[in-house]
């Protein structure tokens, strides 16, 4: 067994340096895998925490680059593809300095100029955003007298289908309510939604979200008048699992990067009840394609 185990762990060790070599661009050496390997070939690793991608061509080899100035994203790595393909004269405005979206343009750009280029990786058109949120609410699915409304901050994660299924995303979200001395509420909320992108285009998408699934965790204090008439609080918590159908709405706008999403989360919910007040919730986020 333990020959075995040796021997798998060899291979994989073996496998791993073979994905990996090393290049010398600009007088620095980097361990690089590649993702294409044509006429143009895709290099890439995360270093220092932050996604780098090289392009090949011939013996020379150059940083894709998208440094930042006065608040702009500068896109020279869009130069930079632009002066190694003119020989096919490719568009690179569409092109995002992504693994996904630079793997489209090198692979077209390969299969345009050789006629001998085999793509031989299956790409997978599911892509993961990953990102954060804050904004306020009402709470009016739960008791608020005063229609108090309280900060939530929170993570939120989609998966999206960018070839068949780009009008529809499944999402995940945790959001944290947070108590104020005005009213002492707070909440933990996980979620499942799906997203409908009723207009989808490069620069704006919107959606109805619909959640369907949510574990809810509450904590509140609640005054009432006891049979003296004085006041009382009352302090309790406890968890729910929820399944109706909520339905917002949202938006995600190209920026920089990423998008900076706006939502205005459970206008309504089947099967939950609001007191006199309409709901109200509203975030604003960004995120970024993994």
């Amino acid at each position: 067994m333990k020959r075995v185990l040796l021997v798998l762990f060899c291979v994989l060790f073996t496998n791993f340096l073979v994905a990996q070599q090393q290049y010398t661009v600009d007088g620095q050496t980097y361990s690089l895998y590649t993702e294409v390997d044509g006429t143009l070939t895709l290099l890439w690793n995360s270093v220092d925490g932050e996604y780098r991608y090289f392009a090949k061509k011939g013996n020379s080899i150059t940083e894709l680059k998208n440094t930042k100035s006065n608040g702009s994203f500068q896109e020279e790595y869009k130069g930079t593809l632009q002066l190694l393909t003119n020989d096919a004269q490719l568009a690179v405005d569409d092109v995002k300095l992504t693994k996904n979206s630079l793997w489209d343009f090198v692979v077209t750009y390969n299969m345009a100029v050789d006629p001998n280029f085999n793509d031989t990786r299956e790409k997978t058109p599911l892509t993961t955003r990953l990102g954060g949120f804050a904004g306020i609410s009402n709470n009016a699915y739960f008791i608020n007298p005063d229609n108090t409304f309280l900060p939530v901050l929170g993570i939120d994660l989609e998966l999206v289908e960018l070839k068949k299924l780009r009008r529809h995303s499944i999402n995940v979200q945790f959001a944290q309510t947070i108590a104020s001395s005005d009213y002492d509420f707070s909440s933990s909320e996980l979620s499942l939604s799906y997203r409908f992108k009723f207009i989808k285009s490069d620069k704006v998408d919107l959606f109805l979200n619909t959640k369907f699934a949510s574990y809810i965790y509450v904590s509140r204090d609640i005054t009432v008048q006891n049979s003296a008439g004085d006041d009382e609080v009352i302090s309790g918590s406890g968890g729910d699992l929820r399944t109706p159908g909520s339905f917002g709405l949202g938006a995600d706008i190209a920026l920089g990067m990423g998008y900076l999403t706006l939502a205005y989360n459970d206008i309504v919910s089947v099967g939950l009840e609001t007191g006199d007040e309409f709901p109200v919730y509203l975030t604003v986020g960004y995120k970024f394609s993994l």
